[in-house]
Order: structure tokens, then C-alpha cells, then sequence
């Protein structure tokens, strides 16, 4: 492999996504922690992956303050995905335990949060990815994820790496590498058979597309 780093994205790339049914169950008790019992649907939906516009038309609707429904959103996904470590509903993919054979450090970079991330660290002994990062809990986080470069900035400036290599399985992560000017490597794991960028707008294409971690060894920069 002639990429000096390997950074990675987690959800649906290390580990299995966190699945729908927890993450609700995440916003529902964030919602029940602010006194709020039935919460609608759709602002449940909402609150799982919000821009700051939508986060702030969600708390108007319940007259909350978007940084105290925010702390609490995530303290609940922080507490619901670590369960699901446990319990054995999150797991990691097989296919990570060929990147032994890179020949090259590896990083993590995830719109998870950093707690979350450290939690799947630790609990699956991933010491071999460093840095790795994840958003703080906090209305900046919602500013500084991907598509945004700043976390996958960071961590390519701690690895002091010249030609990196960014791996994700969602338009966001072609287009922060885009952002950076770096190659990306899209991975269609089976929960994106039939995903597209053109869905969200994004018009851009991935450097490398794979199935598998495994074929990461066997990729060429594209410059």
C-alpha cells in the first residue's frame, strides 16, 4: 500500500450501524428526561441526525433550549449505544481483522460521539487506530461533523501524514475527503446495496470502491 495513513470512519465500516430502534429509543429518553413523554414522531426522527436549524425548530416546538435537548440527546446515545456494545447488538465487522496486514498507522474520524467511540475502543481492544476522534457532545459537534473537515483535519495533522487515505460507506465521508483533497475509499457494506450520493445531492464519486476492508492492501493512490 503506497498511503502513508488509513483513517476510518466506524458506523457501518469497523462496527455494525447502530440500529434504528436504539436510536430512537435514545431520543425518546432524551425527550422523557426534559419531562416530555410523547414526543412526535417525526421530531424523534429529527433529533437523530439534526442541522442546528432543525435541532432549534424541534426545542421552539417544546419551548426547550437547544443546548439542554442536545446534552441530553447525546448522554442518552452515549448510554443506549454502549448497552448495545454489550449486549452484543453492536459488533465489529470480520473483515477488520485484516487490516493487521496494512503496513501503515490507522486513525479513526466518526460523527458518533467521541464518548461512543471510545467506548467501541475499548471494548473491541482497538488500540491500533490512534488517534481517533468523534464529536463532543455539544451543539459545535453538530457544526464540526462530516461533510465538515475539522475532526479528519486534526487527525491527519497528529499523524503527520502526506498522502492519507480516508475509508467510509456514506456520501459524507467521499466529501470530506473531497474537502481535504485526499483519496476516499467508498466500502458498500449490505446496508448500502442500493445507496447513492445523488440522493443527498452530492454529485461527487469516490477514489476507490470495495466490499471488503480486505481489498484496502491491494489499493493504489490515484496520484
Amino acid at each position: 500500500m503506497a498511503y502513508d495513513a488509513v483513517v476510518f470512519d466506524n458506523d457501518g465500516v469497523l462496527t455494525t450501524p447502530t440500529s434504528y430502534e436504539a436510536l430512537t429509543r435514545a431520543m425518546t429518553l432524551a425527550f422523557e428526561r426534559h419531562g416530555i413523554d410523547d414526543p412526535a414522531q417525526d421530531d424523534l426522527e429529527t433529533l437523530i441526525s439534526p442541522t442546528i436549524d432543525e435541532l432549534e425548530a424541534v426545542t421552539d416546538r417544546y419551548d426547550l433550549e437547544p443546548e439542554s435537548l442536545w446534552a441530553a440527546r447525546e448522554r442518552a446515545a452515549i448510554e443506549v449505544q454502549r448497552e448495545e456494545l454489550l449486549n452484543g447488538n453492536k459488533t465489529l465487522y470480520d473483515d477488520v481483522s485484516t487490516l493487521e496486514t496494512l503496513d501503515a498507522p490507522m486513525a479513526i474520524v466518526s460523527n458518533n460521539q467521541h464518548e461512543t467511540i471510545e467506548n467501541i475502543v475499548d471494548h473491541f481492544e482497538l488500540e491500533a487506530f490512534d488517534p481517533y476522534y468523534g464529536r463532543e457532545p455539544t451543539v459545535d459537534g453538530i457544526r464540526r461533523k462530516k461533510p465538515t473537515p475539522y475532526y479528519l483535519k486534526r487527525a491527519i495533522g497528529d499523524l503527520g501524514c502526506a498522502n492519507p487515505l480516508y475509508v467510509g460507506d456514506s456520501w459524507v465521508d467521499v466529501a470530506v475527503a473531497e474537502a481535504l483533497e485526499i483519496d476516499s475509499a467508498f466500502i458498500r457494506r449490505p446496508h448500502r446495496e442500493d445507496y447513492t450520493f445523488t440522493e443527498f445531492g452530492y454529485d461527487g464519486e469516490p477514489t476507490h470502491e470495495i466490499t471488503s476492508l480486505e481489498a484496502l492492501s491491494r489499493l493504489d493512490p490515484s496520484s
